[in-house]
């Protein structure tokens, strides 16, 4: 069984097309910024659902999709039931269905890998690249996250890369050009996508009677993202701003 928190039809934000959505339970961050801090627990409000049903829904739903569309798994973190969705993933490449993982790349075992080969395309959110400044955000380190980056790229696996921009903690012109210089030689990095700091889970933290740790930070001005967009396009190509 997978433990799902949530879907959204008829998505455009997580990959190519339109595409169902599968917001899994779960996950091994705690990053600061956090929009959907209801499924980092491994349990939380979600239910547990068979594989067969979430497939009878990218089936009902494939006339939708089009050439380029298809399932993305998001979260919480797709990894962190890695085991529970390989019967999926293999009845999902059955039915032809394009499948893309949204991942913070931290999690690494047999059956990450074997579910990221399943996969047709990895949305891999590199959070920050320098590695303290990532811990501040998140509480862990990004080690394993460039080491699947590496593994994707080696392995031949098409991946975008995702990095949100937060003023005051990955913001830094240091990083970012750092980061370009790391990846710009990556061939199998399709797209670049910059996302937009967003304040629109902070009602969430006060549902659930947290504190919310940025606020007074402030949204990204279009100034901003687009300096942030000019800097990355310096060093690779196809850079968005989702």
């Amino acid at each position: 069984m997978i433990r799902v928190h949530s879907y959204e039809s008829l998505g455009t934000y997580d990959g190519p097309g339109i595409r169902l959505v599968v917001f899994l339970q779960g996950c091994n961050f705690r990053c600061l910024y956090c929009a959907n801090p209801d499924t980092i627990d491994c349990k939380g409000e979600s239910k547990e659902v068979a594989p067969e049903e979430i497939l009878r829904m990218a089936v009902n739903q494939k006339p939708f999709f089009g050439k380029k569309g298809g399932i993305t798994f998001s979260g919480g973190e797709p990894t962190f039931q890695a085991k529970a969705l390989l019967p999926l993933f293999r009845m999902l490449k059955e039915a032809g269905i394009h499948i893309c993982v949204d991942t913070n790349g931290g999690i690494w075992n047999e059956e990450v890998k074997e579910l990221l080969m399943l996969a047709d395309l990895v949305l891999l959110d590199v959070k920050e690249f320098n590695d303290e400044r990532h811990r501040r955000l998140t509480s862990r380190s990004n080690a394993q996250t460039l080491q699947t980056a590496a593994w994707l790229e080696a392995n031949g696996k098409p991946f975008w890369l995702r990095y949100v921009l937060v003023q005051g903690y990955s913001a830094f012109r240091e990083d970012i050009e750092a980061l370009g210089k790391h990846f710009k030689a990556y061939r199998m990095i399709e797209r670049v996508e910059i996302l937009p700091y967003h304040t629109l889970g902070v009602h969430k933290y006060e549902a659930m009677g947290l504190d919310y740790q940025l606020k007074g930070v402030e949204p990204n001005t279009s100034e901003q993202l687009e300096e942030a967009r000019v800097l990355f396009q310096s060093y690779m190509n196809k850079v968005y701003v989702n």
